[in-house]
C-alpha cells in the first residue's frame, strides 16, 4: 500500500539533525550494527534501530513520534561502541524523545504514567541527597524547594533512586517494557 502524502515530512530527517544528538544521522549507511548488537531488539523485535533510522529518513514523524517505539529503547549505548560511522543511535533516541515531547506527542506525565521516568512525591522527600549520590547519570537535583527533583526527560527509569530512598518517596511505575518482557517469559 503506498504512502499517503500527509504521511511523511521531508523536513523531519532535517530536524532531527538539528537537534542535540542527532548530528549524526546522515552518517549511517544502513549496516545493522546497532540493531544486531541492540538488548531491547532481542526481547522486543518491533525495536529495530535500522528502521527506526530509516524511519526517520523517510520522513515518517507522525508514526515515530507517536509511536513506544521512542520509550524502548535503554539508553545502555551498546549501539553506539559498535557503529563503524560513530551514528550514536542511543543519542539519536533521545533526541526524537525531546522532539515528541516537545511537540505533544507525549507530556512529561504520560512519560511517568508509562513507568518510563521515576518521580519524587514532594510530601514525602526528606531531601537526605541518596538519590542525588546514587544516580549513575546525575539526574536527581535538590530544587529550590528544599526537596529532590527529577528531570523526567533525563531520567533512564532504571529504578536505583527508587530502591534506594530511605524515605520511599521516589516511584517508578511498571513500564510497558515490563509487561511485555513478562508476557514473553523473559
Amino acid at each position: 500500500m503506498a504512502k499517503k502524502k500527509t504521511e511523511t515530512s521531508l523536513s523531519f530527517s532535517a530536524e532531527v539533525i538539528a537537534q542535540p544528538g542527532g548530528e549524526h544521522l546522515n552518517s549511517c549507511f544502513s549496516c545493522g550494527a546497532c540493531s544486531g548488537i541492540c538488548p531491547v531488539s532481542q526481547a522486543i523485535p518491533e525495536f529495530d534501530p535500522r528502521k527506526i533510522l530509516h524511519m526517520v529518513r523517510m520522513g515518517m514523524a507522525e508514526r515515530l513520534l507517536s509511536s513506544d517505539l521512542l520509550w524502548y529503547c535503554s539508553g545502555c549505548r551498546s549501539c553506539v561502541f559498535v557503529c563503524p560511522q560513530d551514528v550514536r543511535f542511543a543519542e539519536i533516541m533521545k533526541a526524537l524523545a525531546a522532539l515528541a515531547l516537545r511537540k505533544g506527542y507525549v507530556t512529561k506525565e504520560e512519560l511517568v504514567a508509562r513507568g518510563k521516568a521515576a518521580e519524587v512525591q514532594r510530601d514525602l522527600c526528606v531531601a537526605c541527597l541518596t538519590c542525588v549520590r546514587v544516580c549513575p547519570w546525575s539526574i536527581p537535583k535538590i530544587d529550590p524547594g528544599g526537596v529532590a527533583a527529577i528531570d523526567v526527560e533525563e531520567c533512564r527509569a532504571c529504578g536505583i533512586c527508587v530502591s534506594e530512598c530511605p524515605a520511599r518517596a521516589i516511584i517508578l511505575n511498571e513500564s510497558e517494557d515490563e509487561r511485555l518482557l513478562a508476557a514473553c517469559g523473559i
